[in-house]
Parts: structure tokens; C-alpha cells; sequence
């Protein structure tokens, strides 16, 4: 069987057997309906109220301010359209590189002349122009800012605390999503000026198709999806038992485990981007994903120069095993390329490729890459 090399994390991770283990039961003993009343109804709830609990632990907040959902599109759908029809929001204002997540329920609002969407400048980089934001604010009192942690293809990290504390200088809302850094960066809502974020259980080796939503208790919005008394009332239908444990326990193991996570992914990012930088003297770096210190540390995103095959680069690359991405994978399989990588004004004829590492990772990978790369791309 051919050997994979997995290199696109930032997609989805593998789940850790750990996290598997501990979502068993709820598939084959526990697995009564979290809202029957009945001893297996009552099982069921009580590990969803422990998995609440827990994921609040993690965060420092109030189980009453989790809420879990389908994953991180979801819960940036349901802040949205919960700050229009619950907090009377009439004005966002968010970046042109944010996920599509983001990006396309505001899109939507505004053709229907239901909000105003205001986008940032960016900085060179890619980086979110702060100055512009507090003008934007300063004109729009009372607006929700939505603006992701880390970005999920070109690796920027926001200063979260400096934009809440902007935001609230002026009266507004602030949501963040968090999917790229929730479980690898630490985040205390207790030290925010934040009223929402979002995550994913996918992102930290847990399973897919479940996330969570925060919302400061201050904030009180209407569900988004309507149909039954779950979440409190803020999220018609049946809970995901089995993936609600599993996301509460890959949380605290990625966070138990996170110091040595990262010392060991920064390492391997440093070793691709000095070999990428060695086999290849004109390969740049999209945004700052290329810096080892003020980037995503499992996430860098390269731009190869000019040659006859970039074009089936990605494709290639498969053959050879190497699983990686050329952008967001939400948006693979389309053919208008990526939304922030056009916004950065990348050259077309250059072929982007972002890497993206778990812990599983190895050093001996790296270099199968790096020689696949020169097979494909370097003439002999």
C-alpha cells in the first residue's frame, strides 16, 4: 500500500484513538435521545452537560455561555443572523480574507438590503489594517466586527485583545473565529473583550461535524436553526452525543498536550521552509505564514516560482502520496482559485501550496516531500 504523507491539517486532522475511545459508548451503550427522560435520555444529557462543562473549563468561562453545533460554519451563521435579528445589528465590518464561512452570510444580509458590510483594508501582508478598523468603528458606533484569530491559508494571527478592546471602545460587537487556533493557542474569555467566538471539533484531532459557539451572557440572540428545545433553546435538534464527548475531551487533551505539540510542529516548520528555501532560491511565502515566531506555527503557505508544471503541482504532489492543499480546502474543487490569495495579489503563474502539520508529523516526511517537489519541479 502506498506510503501517505499528510500534510494539510489545517483541513481536518485525524482523530486521536484517545478522543475515539471516549466517544465509543455513546454510539453502542449510551445512546438514548439527550432529550428523552428516561435513564438512557438522562445518561445521554449528562454527558452533554459534562462536555459543556468541561469545554468552559478550558476556555475560563460559563458552561451557560457553550454552545455546541454542527461545526464552525454553523456558529458563525447563527452569530450572524443572530446579531440582526436579536441585537439589532445594522453594520458589519470584516476583512476580505476571512473564511467563506464569514464572508458569504454577510454577502447574503447585504444583497437583501438587510445589513451594511463594510470591509477592511489590508496591510501588504495581509495583516487587517487596525487603523482602518478604528475609523470604520468611529463612524459606525454599535457595529459587529467579525474578524478571524488565525487565517486559515496565509497563517496571520490577530491580536484579539487589542481589536476587543477597540470594539468596545466604541460600542460594538466582536466575533471571532477560532477555528485555526482554539486547542493550539490559549485563550481565555475571561481576559477578552470578546462577545462571540467559534470552533471546530475537526481542527484539534476531534470528530467532525461538531463545534461550539460562545456567547457572552450580555448577548441574548434568537436560534438559528428552529425545531426543538435543544442547547437551551438555541439550537433545534437531536445533540450529537458521541461527537459533543468527543470534541469536550480532544479539547482537553490538545490543550494538556499543546506546549509540546508546538515545539515540536514549529520545528518541523522551520526545517520545510529552510530546505523549501535551499531546493528552491526564488520560493516566497504568502502573508506572514513564513515567519516561525508571528504565524500560525502549523501552517506555512508557499509560492513556487514560474514552471511548465505548476499547474498539476497539486496533482502531482498526490501521486506521490503528499496530501496538501493550495489554499482553503472549502473552496477545492472550484476553479476561481482563492479569495484571499487574489486579494494578496499573487501572481498566476505561481503555484501556492500550503503545508500544514499535526505532531504525527516527522522530519523523514519532510524530506520525502522536498524530493518529491524536486522531481517534479526541478530540471535535471
Amino acid at each position: 500500500m502506498r506510503e501517505i504523507i499528510y500534510l494539510d491539517n489545517a483541513a481536518t486532522t485525524s482523530l486521536d484513538p484517545q478522543v475515539l475511545e471516549a466517544m465509543l459508548p455513546f454510539y453502542i451503550d449510551v445512546y438514548g435521545n439527550g432529550s428523552s427522560i428516561h435513564t438512557m435520555g438522562r445518561k445521554a444529557k449528562s454527558a452533554i452537560e459534562n462536555a459543556r462543562k468541561k469545554v468552559a473549563e478550558l476556555l475560563n468561562t460559563s458552561p451557560s455561555e457553550i454552545f455546541f453545533t454542527s461545526g464552525g460554519t454553523e456558529a458563525n451563521n447563527t452569530i450572524i443572523r443572530g446579531a440582526v435579528e436579536s441585537l439589532g445589528v445594522k453594520t458589519f465590518i470584516s476583512s476580505p480574507i476571512e473564511h467563506h464561512a464569514v464572508l458569504h452570510p454577510l454577502e447574503h444580509l447585504e444583497k437583501f438590503g438587510q445589513i451594511t458590510f463594510l470591509k477592511l483594508k489590508l496591510k501588504p501582508d495581509g495583516s487587517v489594517d487596525l487603523e482602518d478598523l478604528e475609523i470604520k468603528l468611529s463612524q459606525n458606533p454599535g457595529a459587529l466586527v467579525s474578524l478571524m484569530h488565525g487565517n486559515n491559508e496565509i497563517g496571520n494571527i490577530l491580536d484579539i485583545k487589542a481589536v476587543g478592546e477597540l470594539v468596545k471602545k466604541y460600542g460594538g460587537y466582536f466575533h471571532s473565529d477560532t477555528v485555526q487556533t482554539v486547542g493550539k493557542y490559549p485563550i481565555d474569555l475571561q481576559d477578552l473583550d470578546i462577545d462571540f467566538i467559534s470552533g471546530s471539533g475537526h481542527k484539534f484531532h476531534g470528530p467532525k461535524g461538531v463545534g461550539f459557539l460562545y456567547i457572552n451572557a450580555r448577548n441574548k440572540i434568537n436560534p438559528f436553526i428552529h425545531g426543538g428545545a435543544q442547547e437551551r433553546n438555541m439550537r433545534g435538534g437531536t445533540e450529537n452525543v458521541a461527537g459533543v464527548v468527543g470534541l469536550a475531551a480532544a479539547l482537553a487533551l490538545a490543550i494538556e498536550k499543546r506546549e509540546d505539540r508546538k515545539k515540536h510542529i514549529s520545528g518541523l516548520k522551520k526545517y520545510l521552509k529552510e530546505q523549501l528555501v535551499q531546493t528552491f532560491p526564488d520560493i516566497t511565502f504568502n502573508g506572514k505564514s513564513g515567519e516561525l515566531k508571528d504565524s500560525l506555527y502549523h501552517l506555512l503557505n508557499a509560492s513556487f516560482p514560474a514552471h511548465r508544471d505548476n499547474e498539476m503541482l497539486l496533482f502531482s504532489l498526490d501521486i506521490e502520496g503528499i496530501c496538501v492543499s493550495g489554499g482553503s480546502a472549502c473552496s477545492s474543487g472550484t476553479d476561481i482559485g482563492s479569495h484571499v490569495l487574489n486579494e494578496l495579489n499573487i501572481p498566476d503563474e505561481r503555484a501556492n501550496v500550503r503545508f500544514s502539520f499535526c505532531e504525527k508529523n516527522t522530519t523523514e516526511e519532510i524530506d520525502k516531500t522536498i524530493s518529491a517537489l524536486k522531481r517534479i519541479l526541478v530540471k535535471s
